[in-house]
């Protein structure tokens, strides 16, 4: 049976809006993420997702939050869905990092990932898992995850087939509350939808 799952980023935080990492800081969505998270609710009503998962980091449960409300649905929070951490790069732009770091990263971003950060492959693989395990409890039916812009990106490249380190030029944008649409099927995945923005439209069942 064929399970879709979406994946949502969250809305925007104030570091966000200044393109500065934010992996394991714990910050509120702003202004406007608390509108994308609206839209995202909206979406979420022509969806009719029959489950909701989420990051349990602030910024997921303060986009996924209206969706919650307005559809009755308990969002499952995993730990595995928060955001990977970026280590000495927290809260920084990639312009304001040293030279040499910022150089290395650009060049493989997973083998020379930020100095005291998460190595991404590892963040793979927890994302991986639990993203069959969500496929595998909830078959045929349809579920929304708030989760991250990093983390979504390495999901996509692992459940394709793609070189995690190329994650950054094969998928160079997610936008805040920007929508992936993957479909599960006898752990088979395959990509329909990518980067598109959460806004009421008829959506393909």
């Amino acid at each position: 049976m064929k399970t879709i799952v979406v994946l949502a980023r969250h809305g925007r935080t104030e570091w966000h809006h200044g393109n500065r990492y934010t992996g394991s800081t714990d910050l509120p969505i702003d202004g406007v993420g608390t509108v994308q998270a609206q839209y995202l609710k909206e979406w979420a009503e022509d969806f009719a997702p029959d489950a909701l998962w989420s990051s349990p980091m602030l910024r997921a449960r303060q986009t996924i939050t209206p969706t919650a409300q307005a559809l009755g649905l308990a969002p499952v929070l995993d730990d595995r869905l928060r955001e990977v951490d970026f280590g000495s790069a927290e809260g920084l732009s990639l312009s304001e990092l040293p030279p040499a770091v910022a150089k290395a990263f650009e060049l493989d971003p997973v083998g020379r990932h930020f100095p005291g950060g998460e190595d991404p492959v590892v963040a793979a693989d927890r994302v991986e898992e639990v993203f069959h395990q969500i496929g595998r409890e909830h078959q045929g039916r349809k579920v929304l995850v708030v989760a991250h812009n990093t983390l979504i990106r390495l999901l996509v490249c692992r459940v394709l087939g793609l070189e995690l380190k190329e994650y950054r030029r094969f998928l160079p944008a997610l936008g805040p509350a920007a929508l992936v649409r993957l479909r599960w099927q006898d752990g088979t995945v395959g990509l329909e939808a990518f980067n598109t923005p959460a806004v009421r439209m008829e959506i393909p069942r």
